[in-house]
């Protein structure tokens, strides 16, 4: 099976995460597709596969050396975003794409549009995988786990290349924040790894955004509307006047970069009570740090204006920047960025302007930089992959192991 079929193959599995479940993975959906998963990575002979009872896998290609190889792995997410539906997505191929503006589908009238996203412009003469609009893709995170399982083939076909062990590990819920709850970085047993969780061609990142979620919950007080005067509260007012004394500037449709944001994810409300959900982010510890203390800060003005009570927040840290975990062992970016180079492609090394399960990991002792994927606009209805870039993320995976022999 080629690694366009493989992908293919992957999503047609829904496998959407759910951050209003309790279990452990957050759908079934997950676990049907970890057993798939599991099945094939022994087809390909790969042993030690094993699912453990929160639907993580884990997988060995053994060494083919008797030197003394560092063992290192490759890790990839299998849920989807919950943000757009991930059930029967129809992909099609757009063979030698020319250029213009995509149909995606003509009964609803959904066009990917190259004066929106002109970064596709620069796969002219491509073949791309895209959906029909009513549906995101799936390459976030599937074209890694493809990438990642067509290379265990490779190594398996190509006995004559010498590698080190390596270990192969897909995680469940990564997309609401759980991918590495329940990662055994100790049974695992690699020095460092690679998340295969990137956008475009060429992205190696090493750094990202330091996360924490935050729920404010306001309380009104609720009366007759023909006898409200100086009585009722409206709670969902109270909380756009919380909306309001945020920055405007600091959301994520007006930063980029190393910028940071606050950003409005969830609403609810009624007169009687309403609710805020917010995610915060900035890759600055400092900054981040601060941010926090003025979401508390707001509250408390709340509070002041309107009475004691009125607003309470719920605030929880989700992950740290990896940056500080990844420079004192900066040979493994610079081997990533060899590898890329020595099979003509040339790295782009920025920020991650959200995270991965390797940021987490990282800090709980696995070393873990992430490599593109070669998917573009994840989470929606216009997500698509140009094929070369995923087959170039599989020869990554390929170079950076032959490299470590050289190591």
């Amino acid at each position: 099976m080629n690694i366009t079929e493989r992908f293919l193959k992957y999503v047609r599995f829904p496998t959407a995460s759910d951050e209003n479940s309790k279990t452990v993975p957050s759908t079934d959906d997950q676990r049907v597709f970890a057993g798939y998963l599991a099945e094939e990575l022994k087809a390909v002979g790969l042993t030690e596969v094993e699912i453990d009872d929160n639907g993580y896998i884990m997988a060995t290609l053994p060494a083919n050396t008797d030197k003394q190889i560092p063992v290192i792995g490759f890790i990839a997410h299998m849920d989807t975003s919950p943000d757009m539906s991930g059930k029967n997505i129809n992909a099609r191929i757009v063979e030698n794409y020319k250029g213009e503006d995509i149909l995606l589908n003509e009964e609803k009238n959904i066009v990917l549009e190259t004066a929106k996203y002109p970064e596709i412009l620069q796969y002219k003469g491509q073949d791309i995988i895209v959906t029909d609009g009513t549906t995101l893709l799936g390459a976030d995170n599937k074209a890694g786990i493809a990438a990642i399982v067509s290379a265990m083939e490779y190594f398996r076909t190509h006995p004559e290349i010498e590698h080190g062990k390596i270990r192969i590990g897909f995680t469940p819920d990564e997309e609401i924040g759980r991918g590495a709850d329940h990662f055994d970085v100790k049974k695992f047993g690699a020095e460092w790894a690679y998340t295969i969780d990137g956008g475009e061609i060429g992205e190696l990142e090493f750094e990202n955004f330091n996360a924490a979620s935050a729920k404010i919950t306001f309380k009104g007080v609720n009366v007759h509307p023909g006898y409200a005067k100086n009585k009722m509260l409206n709670s969902m007012l109270v909380a756009q006047q919380f909306v309001g004394m945020l920055p405007q500037n600091e959301t994520p449709e007006q930063t980029k970069n190393y910028e940071g944001f606050y950003h409005l994810v969830g609403m609810e409300g009624t007169v009687e009570e309403s609710s805020l959900t917010y995610i915060i982010r900035d890759h600055d510890r400092d900054i981040f740090e601060n941010r926090k203390k003025e979401m508390l800060n707001l509250v408390d003005k709340i509070n002041a204006e309107f009475g004691e009570g009125t607003a309470k927040i719920e605030l929880k840290d989700q992950y740290h920047n990896m940056r500080e975990k990844i420079e004192p062992v900066m040979y493994i970016v610079e081997l990533a960025k060899k590898s890329m180079e020595e099979i003509g492609i040339t790295p782009k090394i920025k920020p991650i302007r959200g995270g991965t399960d390797g940021s987490r990991l990282s800090f709980e002792g696995l070393p873990c930089p992430n490599i593109f994927a070669g998917g573009h606009n994840f989470h929606g209805r216009f997500e698509y992959l140009p094929i070369p870039s995923m087959e170039k993320a599989m020869q990554v995976i390929v170079k950076i192991t032959e490299n470590v022999v050289r190591v």
